[in-house]
């Protein structure tokens, strides 16, 4: 019996020590194993995002609109928001969810923020990058959206070919940002120009134009203001007020400049990229303290859109041109096919 069990175990021994032998000579090979590098770039397409499912249209129309732009180019979405990647990823095991609202592309099921997204690109081979922001202005969630980028270009390798980019850029927002390579005033004029369906809708309707922006808690909002003053600028005969959910102008100071106006008829649409949570309670919504609702107490009619802008295809271009800049700029070739 001894014998039995001192024969078994040597057999085990040997056959472990072949197989240790054998990896020891693959493991170099496995390990030294070079993937596939990407020749062409591919994009990122960071939003804020949102939960709506009737809002997607204006996030899958940017999206379609970029990847039609650049048919040679891996086009992938992420979402900055944290709270609205959470809610879509428990979603996931929803089957009554689902039921009811079909056809939601696998890729907003399972979202990922910018630093994951722009990972699984890097995994997969794809060493230039361009990362192209969906949001309005360069407030909180561009600047830390930069913050990223700028953290993943200080990575250095001992060895240069093993750093993980050749190229990683980020776009500039809808408004454009401070700074002197670009005007944000000519990106504020442009934006203005793709609006002129919204002011034809409101002088249609013999109507002044609101807008609800997000705004911002900690960066100035002022980019608001001064955009009203472009549009107005840009549509003398039209009445256009912009307000914010956080920061100036506030709700409070469009509906004193409204009152003042003597105007009793607006067209209300988010100057959101999509039409979501905000745009259906904070403007639109039945609660007493919807924009709709204290206007409507004030004597206003009010007609409201439920359009994000990221539906608007002049709008959503604006985010093309702005690729197109930010890979020029560095040099990056998003022509191959």
């Amino acid at each position: 019996m001894f014998y039995k069990i001192s024969m078994f175990r040597r057999i085990s021994v040997a056959l472990i020590t072949v197989a240790l032998f054998t990896w020891a000579l693959t493991a170099p090979a496995i390990a030294g194993e070079k993937k596939p590098v990407k020749a062409h770039p591919a994009i990122v397409l960071a939003g804020f995002g949102t939960t709506y499912p009737s809002a997607l249209e204006s996030i899958l129309n940017i999206q379609e609109r970029v990847q039609k732009a650049f048919p040679g180019v891996k086009v992938k979405m992420a979402f900055t928001s944290n709270i609205i990647r959470r809610i879509w990823h428990k979603r996931q095991g929803d089957e009554k969810f689902f039921a009811e609202n079909k056809n939601i592309p696998e890729e907003i099921v399972y979202v990922k923020g910018p630093l994951a997204t722009i990972a699984d690109l890097q995994d997969s081979g794809y060493r230039t990058i361009v990362v192209q922001p969906t949001h309005i202005y360069a407030g909180e969630e561009y600047t830390d959206l930069c913050a990223y980028i700028h953290g993943l270009n200080q990575i250095k390798t001992v060895k240069k070919k093993f750093m993980p980019f050749d190229k990683l850029v980020v776009g500039r927002p809808a408004l454009g940002k401070w700074g002197v390579e670009y005007d944000y005033h000519a990106d504020m004029e442009t934006a203005a120009r793709a609006l002129s369906g919204d002011v034809d809708l409101a002088m249609k309707n013999d109507a002044a134009l609101v807008y609800m922006g997000h705004g911002n808690e900690f960066y100035s909002t002022g980019i608001y203001a001064e955009f009203q003053q472009v549009m107005r600028h840009t549509y003398p005969d039209a009445k256009i007020f912009i307000g914010t959910v956080e920061g100036y102008p506030s709700f409070d100071n469009v509906a004193a400049a409204l009152s003042h106006s003597g105007i009793k008829k607006i067209v209300l649409k988010p100057m959101m990229i999509v039409a979501g949570d905000h745009a259906n309670n904070d403007m639109a919504g039945d609660d007493a303290d919807s924009w709709k609702r204290r206007l409507v107490r004030a004597g206003i009619e009010v007609l409201p859109v439920l359009k994000g802008l990221g539906s608007n295809d002049a709008f959503a271009g604006i985010f093309i041109d702005h690729i197109k800049n930010v890979a020029h700029d560095a040099g990056i070739d998003l022509s191959a096919e």
